[in-house]
């Protein structure tokens, strides 16, 4: 065991844990920070996909001893209330069903607009792809973020 300082939703919190535990489980277990899920465990469906620094990470692959200084952000520190514009364009698009890889999709489109705020079709279709939703919303999806785009995230 060791004990690890990390920035999370811009706050400092201190675990106690083995290193080469992975985020997910430090962010679910010790932190009670739900909202990212687990899918698959081999970083491949998305479903845990936190911001590292700004960029979409799989959580389930990510090690607490590698996040170092780096700030995470998870979808309870995307926005308090859910008014970010990349949730708004997600309920607004009804693209919720079963709601599952709804919060590694939305971290996943939100890390996209930071980078590219007008994304193309293919420009969303490539930074989504890997993000799995057994709904098969993949149409709105895209919708949303076209819409989210029209939005000022930065």
């Amino acid at each position: 065991m060791a004990n690890f300082k990390i920035n999370i939703n811009g706050k400092s919190q201190n675990v106690d844990v083995d290193p080469s535990t992975p985020m997910l489980w430090v962010l679910r277990d010790h932190l009670k920070l739900v909202g990212t899920k687990y899918g698959c465990g081999i970083a491949q469906c998305g479903a845990c996909t936190i911001h590292l620094d700004g960029n979409a990470i799989r959580s389930c692959q990510l090690p607490i001893s590698t996040v170092k200084d780096k700030k995470i952000t998870t979808i309870e520190g995307l926005s308090e209330d859910g008014d970010h514009p990349v949730q708004k364009a997600w309920l607004e698009h009804d693209v919720p069903q079963c709601g599952y890889c709804q919060a590694g999709q939305i971290m996943t489109a939100t890390a996209l607009l930071k980078r590219n705020p007008s994304p193309s079709d293919e420009e969303i279709e490539m930074a989504m792809n890997g993000n799995i939703c057994r709904c098969g919303t993949y149409t709105r999806i895209k919708a949303a973020i076209k819409t989210a785009s029209d939005s000022d995230i930065a």
